[in-house]
Formats: C-alpha cells, structure tokens, sequence
C-alpha cells in the first residue's frame, strides 16, 4: 500500500533529515511511529501525505506519488496533524461543506463517534476546547472510511478517559483494506492499540516489526537487583531491574514499548540486529 524509497529531504541550509530512507507499510496494520523529539516523524508524515516534497526519492499510496497530490491520492487519504484548524461552523455545516470530498463519507459514523467522545454536535468548533476540536477532527477522519488515516501526536489534548475512549474506537475501526498511522512521543498512549511498531532514528527506519514477532525475539521481565543473568538492555526501578533479554526459551512476555524505544534511540546495536534479523 505505502512506498516510502530512497527518500531524501533536509530544510534550506541544515543538513538531510533523512538519507535514502525506505519504508513499506501494508494495509489491515495500526502503525505507531516512534521517535525522540526532533527525530523528523512529522516531516516523514508530510511527506507521505504529500505536505512536503522530498529532494530525491519517492513515498507512493496505492500507486499514487503523493508529492503530486491527485485527486485519487487525496479523496482516499486523511491526515490528522497535531496542531489543527477548524472554522468557526457547526459541526453539521463542517460535515457539509467537507465530506463530499471523500466518496465513503459516513454522516451516521460521524455522528456516532461525536457521540461516544461526548461532543455536542450542535456546538460551535471554534468554540470548543482543544481537546474537544481534536476530537471532532478524529471523528471526521474516521467517518471518511479512507485506505489510508495518518495521525500526528492524536492524543495530545485528550483527558485520560478521552484517552481510553480513543483507543478503544480506533481498534474498532481498523479493517483489513485500511491503514492507520499513528505518530506519537507518549509512547504509553499506543499501548495495547497498534499492531506493528516503527522507530525512526538517526535519519533511518530502524525498526519496522510486527509486536508479535518481537516478543517472539525479545523477553521483557522484571529481574531481582541482585540477578546476574545476560540482558540486552536494562533500567532500574522500584521493583528491580526493568530488562529485555534474549527470547531463547521461546517464553512470551508483552512487549514494554517505552523499555524497547528507550533501548532502540539508546543505539543498543545488539538489540537492533536481533529484531532486524528474519525469521525462518
């Protein structure tokens, strides 16, 4: 479904952001893009969506260069970014003058996720609190019934229920012709939500796997201070030591996505090999 090859791209006068950077993403996933503050996901987003035009190389949505914005790219494409717009209508006058563009466009969806995020449909947008105009812009990008919804930092905004509630639509509306994208630094608020894991860092894709298959490599486990046993990576808490280690015994463990990020952007090289390493 998505394309991302040998992309190059930098702003005027700093160095490339990104350096023959690849990446494929397949339908029927929820991504989440992981990176530290300044990693460049938003801009791979830009990018993916068409926002931003790479120096070289290529990102392609369903046989569509996005740099070229056509229309079959874009009545099949949303993009949620962080920081959002929303006119001063109704969010009944917003559905008017808005869906049309996308052929799939569901009203009765619209309304049903107003409904469950506890939005007025009545109300004013720019009326509303931040969070809560996220929330109406979540709603719409949902109802388009789009292949592809890419999100930049959705959460932010959101109270912890609105949290709760977010995770539970998005992994109802997840279907195997459709491809969400959730790019976010709260690496907690992706928990039990997506399905595949993609940490951009150092101007690469370092890691693009299913969880599945990396708690089929990788163990996360609490170990006693006092426990000596080899670990590829390791934080100290209250309870002992947060660890990942080798998944030799073929135990299963859920996988800790901030311990697994913290240790990815730590250029732990050895845990990287071994999630890049293919399985037979």
């Amino acid at each position: 479904m998505i394309q991302i090859k040998d992309l190059n791209f930098g702003y005027s006068k700093k160095p490339l952001l990104f350096k023959n950077l690849n990446l494929n993403l397949s339908q029927g996933h929820i991504y989440g893009l992981l990176g530290k503050n300044g990693a460049g996901k938003s801009t791979l987003l830009h990018n993916l969506t068409g926002l931003a035009y790479p120096q070289s190389g290529h990102c392609i949505v369903n046989g569509n260069i996005s740099a070229d914005r056509s229309v079959a790219l874009l009545e099949d494409m949303y993009f949620i970014p962080e920081e959002i717009y929303v006119p001063s209508v109704t969010a009944a006058r917003f559905v008017k003058n808005t869906g049309s563009f996308y052929p799939n466009f569901s009203e009765e969806q619209f309304y049903a996720y107003l409904s469950e995020f506890d939005v007025p449909r009545e109300s004013v947008l720019d009326k509303l609190s931040f969070g809560q105009q996220k929330k109406v812009m979540i709603a719409f990008g949902l109802a388009t019934n789009t292949s592809l919804l890419v999100m930049d930092e959705p959460t932010n905004g959101l109270d912890i229920p609105s949290k709760v509630q977010f995770r539970k639509i998005i992994a109802s509306v997840l279907t195997e012709e459709r491809c969400i994208i959730i790019s976010t630094h709260q690496v907690r608020d992706l928990d039990s939500l997506i399905d595949t894991l993609v940490v951009l860092h150092d101007r690469e894709i370092v890691v693009n796997q299913l969880l599945d298959v990396i708690s089929e490599k990788l163990y996360f486990t609490t170990l006693e201070a006092d426990d000596n046993q080899p670990v590829l990576y390791q934080e100290e808490s209250m309870r002992g030591k947060n660890a990942i280690i080798a998944n030799t015994n073929e135990l299963y463990s859920k996988v800790d996505m901030e311990l697994l990020f913290n240790a990815v952007i730590s250029n732990n090289q050895p845990l990287i090999n071994l999630l890049n390493t293919k399985t037979i």
